[in-house]
């Protein structure tokens, strides 16, 4: 079985939309390099199996579903939700070995998540709290972009943002401010929290203010790859006010929304990337939600030319190394979690882009 080195497998990893299973119907992904068949039932229960059938390795992703079963569809094998051959046409002996991997799978946030590591393991008290779009309190739009690059990739340029002041400069707006200041980072049991205030601005390009206000931005990056962000703005001078301490929410006198992205390792040069977006209902309506999913398209696409361009660029490159800078402590905390996490789990495996960058990653960290 191929797999993707150097990932946590304890954890929940997003496979889709909720919406995007169809009753009854297989989905197929591949996640950390293995092959995998999602399928609910008429009854709403969700399972998911090795996507590969033990007597010719055809796509189980091709099967039928049989209530609360799978059947390959290329030579009849009858799979029970565990995995374990149920029935094989014209032969009375099923023999012990006849059975696939079968993963943990939960629907939460409005996001299907597989568990990578041993089902056994599997604890829903560990999925994201996501905002999903049963919470009344949002209107959320949502999206989804495949990567030709490492998730790796994604994930550092989610946990450094900044690179909005560059990659970002038309479509959002961001100001030098980004790339001049430096966030709070809080390190966390599972991630990081990535904290900043942006003083007398008057906002992203989407919600320009008329006059001067201090934004708030505040996420939680998670491991596996999973950003929960919430921003607003404020009035002028709560920054200082506050000591550039946190805000309530609920005193945001504009501009207050949610994100939830998610990045998942198809392979190990493939991702996706989930997102979803949009107002408090307090500040904003559909037609908001719809203009922030068009900015969003833009600038999420513009991350996209850049991380893919990238990797074509460490891929060409013999013994690739970074050299960290003071805005990457973020991305140094988290992946260093992560390849705790991973050799905990029995997978980390070294990153070749990581190779004998540590001692620089330790002073990118110190000195933030």
């Amino acid at each position: 079985m191929s797999s993707v080195n150097g990932y946590v497998r304890n954890a929940w990893y997003v496979a889709s939309w909720a919406q995007d299973l169809t009753p009854e119907k297989t989905f197929a992904i591949t996640i950390l390099g293995e092959p995998i068949v999602i399928w609910r039932t008429a009854g709403g229960t969700l399972y998911a199996l090795e996507d590969r059938c033990v007597h010719r390795l055809a796509p189980l992703s091709l099967g039928r579903c049989e209530g609360e079963r799978l059947r390959c569809m290329y030579h009849g094998l009858l799979f029970d939700p565990d995995g374990v051959v149920a029935e094989i046409p014209g032969q009375e002996i099923i023999p012990a070995n006849a059975r696939v991997r079968h993963y943990a799978v939960i629907e939460r946030h409005s996001w299907v998540w597989v568990w990578m590591g041993d089902a056994a393991l599997a604890d829903p008290v560990l999925v994201p709290p996501a905002v999903g779009y049963d919470d009344p309190d949002y209107i959320l739009g949502h999206g989804q972009l495949d990567y030709a690059a490492e998730a790796r990739l994604i994930n550092d340029n989610l946990l450094d943002f900044s690179h909005l002041s560059y990659v970002h400069a038309n479509s959002f707006g961001a100001g030098p401010q980004f790339a001049q200041t430096q966030p709070t980072i809080i390190p966390l049991e599972r991630g990081v929290r990535v904290q900043r205030w942006i003083a007398n601005t008057y906002g992203a390009s989407n919600r320009k203010s008329d006059v001067p206000v201090d934004s708030w931005q505040s996420y939680d990056f998670l491991v596996p790859g999973i950003l929960l962000m919430w921003s607003g703005n404020y009035p002028a001078g709560t920054a200082q006010a506050l000591n550039h301490a946190p805000p309530e929410r609920d005193a945001a006198i504009a501009g207050l929304n949610f994100t939830s992205q998610a990045v998942t390792p198809l392979t190990d040069r493939t991702s996706r990337y989930f997102f979803s977006w949009g107002p408090h209902r307090r500040h904003g309506d559909e037609a908001i939600r719809d203009g922030m999913m068009q900015l969003a398209g833009v600038a999420f696409g513009e991350d996209k030319v850049m991380i893919e361009a990238q990797q074509r660029v460490i891929d060409m490159t013999p013994d690739p190394r970074i050299m960290p800078t003071s805005h990457d402590r973020g991305v140094t905390l988290f992946n260093r979690l992560v390849q705790k996490l991973a050799r905990a789990d029995g997978d980390g495996a070294p990153v070749a882009i990581r190779s004998g960058s540590d001692a620089r990653d330790r002073q990118a960290a110190a000195a933030s």
